[in-house]
Formats: structure tokens, C-alpha cells, sequence
């Protein structure tokens, strides 16, 4: 009987290339972030030169004669302190302090292979403030090809590491991987927190009893250690005090009776390859010189093609958002049409994940104010088919002419939206109304009566 044998298989293996990697990476940076980078590739590559550009500067001066109202801080200092100046002593650096510095500095502690050690470097890049993960971000990584296997065996390290409950998609997710690191575990806490987070919000008790077969008490019992737990796990890492200036990404700008997208590329140096060291990646008598000035070449050119390939997603998107929010910009309303990242995709025929990336901490400016990309993201409510943020509108309006000492319920708020087309349920209104910071009826009752 033979031992060897011969068979064909097809097998799938992950290919994240290094300009992949830094594609992704440059497309999900906001201006403030991109110059920094750019600073620190040009220290550490001599074939990538940076030099001053007037010539962006008298433009922009131009265009702030013709839109008086754009930010003049676009060549500002940078968010902690001004360029060249010294920290303070003993004040901490805030990229080292940073949530994904944290993460990072965990996977690179762990003996991995290089492939999944870059997935798993990037999937903590992409978690956000809170500690979460969003999931149109995983679904990214099925576009480019990435194995299945792959992205759960990285998202399994990533959720394995400090702070307990980092890498979750959703709160129910982060829960439970907290209780899942408990050595004394509390009894049915772990099903309700992954099947009944709703019910228990709302001390609706009877249903988890039914379904679990379990007691009042022992629901309870579950009920505080569950509150116990850290809903946002990322919280430890976010800055004392919130960010006071943003540059903005992207200007809308009325020229010649139109309105037009423009990026703020205005604060950019010039990008361009070191004539000097490219000639000499070619004519060095240095084999070991010429290998390492060839590899810093390639790098700049993914750099340049990266940069043009995040300018050119970002102008499309902000081009859709000009086109849908038209009349918000034109100054007819402030109510804005809905509009849904997935929508958004498919009229660019980009992934979902691509566009989240790169609108990610953007900030766009126009005459009606600085905002961040995301506020234009609004999904439709209601029977005329308008945006959640147009019902916050309306709500505001509501309560603004509302009478001090009989204040508007919810109950009668849903009823004025719908006789305006628009029926929500009582807790929706609940919580818009408490997105938007305004108490209850009895709370500004209570509020009206000690003024």
C-alpha cells in the first residue's frame, strides 16, 4: 500500500500589502492628522522631500477675499501646542496615551505572525474613542479579500486585550466580554446581557423571567453587576479636556454664482521625490545603498498615489453630500434630507467601509458653520420620508413656543408630529428629545418653577 499520495487544493491566503495598509491608513486621516504624518515619513525617508508651498498660501488668500467667512486658523497651531514649542514638563504624550497606541503596544508583545499581526494593528486603529468597533469596518476587510478566518482570528486578539471589552461591536458585545473575564461569574448575567439588554433598560422583568425560567430577585442580582461594568471602555483614554480647534477637511465655497466642493489642501507642503537621492538609488556603487534607497523610493510612490486616491474619495463623497444637502447649503433649510452612509456607496460604487473611512473625523466647512462630515449622515423617519435630524428640528421648534408653566409631554409631541405626516412612538420621541439635552416635561416644569 503506497503512502504518498497527490491532491489538488484550492486554498485562500491573506495579502495585506504594505500599500494597502497605508492606503487605508492615509484615506481615514483628517488634515491635522496627515501633516503630522507626513512630517514623521520625511524624517524617516530621505527619497521624500517636503518643501514650502506660497504659492497654496496666496491661493487661499484669495479665496478667503471671495468667502470672507472661511476659517482663518487653517494654518493654525496644531490641537495640544504650538509647532516647535516645548511640552510642558511632566505633561504626558498624548499619541503614546493614546487608546490604539495602547492596543498596539499589547499585539506587539505577542508572538505573531506578521500578516495577522498588521490586521490586528489595524482593526485597534479603527476602534473608536469609546472602545468600539464598527462593524462596516470588518466588513471592509471581506472587500479586499482578507479570509474570514483571519479577521476572527484578529478580532479575537484584539477583544482579548486591556481595557475588558475593547473591540466591540455593539454595547451588548462589550458587556459580555467583561463578564466573560470575571473569575466569579454571577448567574444569568451573562444571557441577559447578551439577549435582554432592552428589557432590562426598561425593568420590564416578566419577559426574562418567562424566558429564562428565573426569579425576580435573581434577574436583579444579575441587573447590578451587570451595571457594575464599563459601557464605554475606551473612556480611560480620552483626553481631560475636549479638543478646542479642528482644521477643516473640506470647504464649500459659492464662486461664480455656483457652489463648489474645494479640499483644504491649502496647509500641505509641497510633496515630491528627492531628485538627489532618486539618482542615486540608481547610480550608487553601493549595492546594500542602492537596495535601501530603491525600498524608501517605492514607499514615496505609494505615498503619492495613497494621497491622490484620498483626495480624489474624499472630493467624491463631499461632491454627493454638496448634491443632496443642496438646500440645506443654498440657505433655504436647515433641515437636512436623509441620507445613509449604504446610499452614499452605492451612488459613488464604493463599499460602505471605504466611504465610513473617509468621511471619519472630517470636518466640512461652509457659510452655515464648521460640522463634522457625519452630521449629514441622517436616516429617514416618518411618512414624509425626512431625516432624524429635520425631526430634532422640529421637536426644537416645538418646544420652543411651548408654555412654561404647562410644558409640551411626549405624548403631545408625538401627536403634533403627527399631524405633521410624521408618527414616531413615545420613546423615540423620549429619546430625540434627550439626544438634543432637553429634560422631560416634569423636569422643565420643575426648572420653569424656581426661575
Amino acid at each position: 500500500m503506497s503512502l504518498i499520495s497527490l491532491k489538488t487544493e484550492l486554498r485562500q491566503e491573506l495579502k495585506l500589502t504594505p500599500q494597502l495598509l497605508q492606503s487605508m491608513e492615509v484615506l481615514q486621516m483628517n488634515s491635522q492628522e496627515l501633516l503630522e504624518y507626513l512630517g514623521k515619513l520625511s524624517e524617516e525617508n530621505p527619497t521624500l522631500e517636503l518643501s514650502d508651498a506660497p504659492d497654496l498660501r496666496s491661493s487661499f488668500a484669495e479665496l478667503r477675499q471671495k468667502a470672507s467667512w472661511l476659517d482663518a486658523g487653517t494654518f493654525g497651531t496644531t490641537f495640544t501646542h504650538e509647532e516647535g514649542s516645548a511640552m510642558e514638563p511632566g505633561a504626558p504624550d498624548r499619541e503614546l496615551d493614546s487608546l490604539s497606541s495602547f492596543l498596539c503596544d499589547q499585539l506587539e508583545r505577542k508572538r505573531l505572525s506578521k500578516p495577522l499581526l498588521a490586521l490586528s494593528k489595524y482593526l485597534a486603529e479603527m476602534v473608536d474613542e469609546d472602545g468600539y468597533l464598527a462593524q462596516e469596518d470588518l466588513d471592509g476587510l471581506t472587500e479586499m479579500k482578507i479570509p474570514q478566518a483571519m479577521v476572527n482570528q484578529a478580532l479575537d486578539l484584539l477583544q482579548s486585550l486591556e481595557p475588558a471589552g475593547v473591540g466591540a461591536r455593539d454595547l451588548s458585545e462589550c458587556l459580555v466580554l467583561q463578564l466573560n473575564r470575571q473569575k466569579k461569574a454571577v448567574p444569568y448575567a451573562m444571557d441577559i446581557a447578551a439577549r435582554f439588554l432592552t428589557e432590562l433598560s426598561r425593568k420590564h422583568y416578566g419577559p426574562i423571567s418567562k424566558a429564562l425560567g428565573i426569579t425576580v430577585p435573581e434577574i436583579q442580582a444579575a441587573e447590578k453587576a451587570i451595571a457594575a461594568l464599563e459601557p464605554h471602555p475606551g473612556r480611560a483614554f480620552q483626553p481631560a479636556e475636549p479638543t478646542v480647534y479642528a482644521r477643516p477637511d473640506v470647504f464649500i465655497v459659492e464662486l461664480e454664482g455656483e457652489l463648489r466642493v474645494m479640499l483644504n489642501e491649502y496647509y500641505l507642503p509641497r510633496i515630491s521625490i528627492n531628485g538627489y537621492y532618486s539618482d542615486l538609488a540608481r547610480e550608487s556603487d553601493d549595492p546594500e545603498a542602492r537596495t535601501y534607497l530603491k525600498e524608501k523610493l517605492r514607499q514615496t510612490k505609494w505615498l503619492l498615489e495613497s494621497l491622490e486616491r484620498r483626495g480624489s474619495t474624499l472630493r467624491r463623497c463631499a461632491q454627493a453630500v454638496l448634491d443632496t444637502q443642496r438646500a440645506f447649503f443654498e440657505g433655504r433649510t436647515t433641515e437636512l434630507a436623509p441620507m445613509s452612509l449604504s446610499s452614499l456607496a452605492g451612488i459613488l460604487e464604493l463599499h460602505s467601509s471605504t466611504v465610513s473611512r473617509a468621511v471619519r473625523d472630517k470636518f466640512l466647512q461652509c457659510r452655515q458653520g464648521t460640522y463634522p462630515l457625519r452630521y449629514f449622515f441622517s436616516r429617514s423617519v416618518g411618512q414624509q420620508g425626512i431625516s432624524r435630524q429635520a425631526v430634532k428640528q422640529r421637536l426644537v421648534l416645538h418646544l420652543k413656543d411651548e408654555d412654561p408653566a404647562h410644558p409640551l409631554s411626549d405624548q403631545t409631541l408625538c401627536k403634533l408630529l403627527e399631524q405633521e405626516g410624521i408618527p414616531l412612538a413615545r420613546r423615540t420621541v423620549a429619546k430625540y428629545r434627550s439626544e438634543l439635552g432637553i429634560g422631560s416635561s416634569t423636569a422643565r416644569r420643575a426648572r420653569n418653577s424656581m426661575k
